[in-house]
């Protein structure tokens, strides 16, 4: 099958190509972030392999459609991207790679708490100067502090696991209490519970209409006055403006960052030498208590590999049975 993989990296190629040693799809790779403007790239595909930030809305699978392309892998675990109504309509299937490796982003997230309760990365920058002085880098010891866990999926459930071992307390909140994590020794509560009795908040939900600003100036306003709040979930589930008010206010006592609402225009580009636009981007960039990395978390070797082995057993499962392997419809996710 020939597949236009979009949004294409250098290390999405190697990982691709790897998986696709036997040459059993032919794989056209394309820089340009897939939308509207740039569907007609896939003509003479019968496949569109897709990343976080492509646009499959209605348009674009209108074009996709009429091009011939028949369906939609997405190298991701998240379909918030995709108007799943629209691809039933035309009868574009679609599948996804449900998980890759939960470590990456819960370690990543490790890294987020570190980093922001040291000052690491403003130790880093003094030391590159030449000043050893230690006022400003006051931290704490994350052993015996509470940890609140917003969404006990996979990724969720490893994130506390690793917290647990830093002697951390767990809370918990998701709307199905996982066995694994009870038996962790994690505490459910309710959200209101959670967000006032975290020292840490990490999110790990995926982004539905119910949970788009789950973090805004009210949730804001019942977390422990200068509690952490890390996000490397997806963006949108942070309501940004109320984050910085919080910050300025002192409410937010620093802020970890992996996602980012609005950042199919900035993430996964070189921009060093351009200006950036994006105002509100551009004012968490001033905290010295925020530190915010590029949509990394999921960036390992083992991720990679495995998204990659997982979007071409979803284009074989389609060749032989019509139906991706891990598809997703608008009624429901087939695990």
């Amino acid at each position: 099958m020939r597949v236009a993989v979009y949004s294409t990296r250098a290390y999405d190629r190697r990982f691709l190509d790897e998986a696709n040693a036997a040459g059993r799809h032919e794989l056209v790779y394309l820089e340009p972030r897939l939308d509207a403007d740039t569907a007609s790239a896939a003509a003479g595909a019968q496949a569109v392999c897709a990343f976080v930030n492509d646009r499959l809305d209605a348009a674009t699978q209108a074009l996709l459609h009429s091009l011939g392309v028949r369906l939609l892998v997405l190298r991701s675990a998240g379909f918030n991207h995709v108007d799943l109504a629209a691809a039933a309509s035309l009868g574009l299937a679609v599948g996804r790679v449900p998980e890759y490796s939960p470590h990456a982003v819960a370690e990543h997230t490790v890294a987020l708490v570190l980093t922001l309760d040291r000052k690491i990365h403003r130790a880093w920058a003094r030391v590159r100067e030449g000043n050893f002085a230690l006022e400003g880098l006051l931290g704490f010891d994350l052993h015996g502090r509470t940890v609140g866990v917003l969404g006990t999926g996979k990724i969720g459930r490893c994130f506390a696991r690793i917290m647990l071992g830093f002697g951390c307390r767990v809370l918990a909140f998701d709307p199905q209490p996982h066995p694994e994590a009870l038996a962790l020794g994690v505490l459910y509560v309710g959200l209101p519970d959670l967000l006032a009795r975290s020292d840490i908040l990490s999110l790990h939900c995926p982004l539905t209409p119910q949970t788009r600003h789950l973090v805004d100036a009210a949730a804001l306003a019942q977390m422990k006055p200068g509690a952490m709040l890390v996000n490397t979930s997806r963006g949108a589930v942070v309501d940004t403006r109320a984050v910085i008010d919080a910050l300025k206010s002192g409410q937010l006592g620093s802020l970890g960052l992996d996602v980012y609402e609005e950042e199919a225009d900035l993430f996964f580009r070189d921009l060093s030498d351009s200006a950036i636009a994006d105002d509100v981007f551009a004012r968490l960039l001033t905290f010295p208590n925020v530190v915010i990395t590029g949509h990394q978390a999921f960036f390992t070797e083992d991720a990679l590999r495995a998204i990659a082995q997982t979007t071409l057993a979803n284009v074989d499962h389609f060749v032989a049975t019509g139906s991706p392997l891990h598809a997703v419809s608008v009624e429901r996710l087939v695990p």
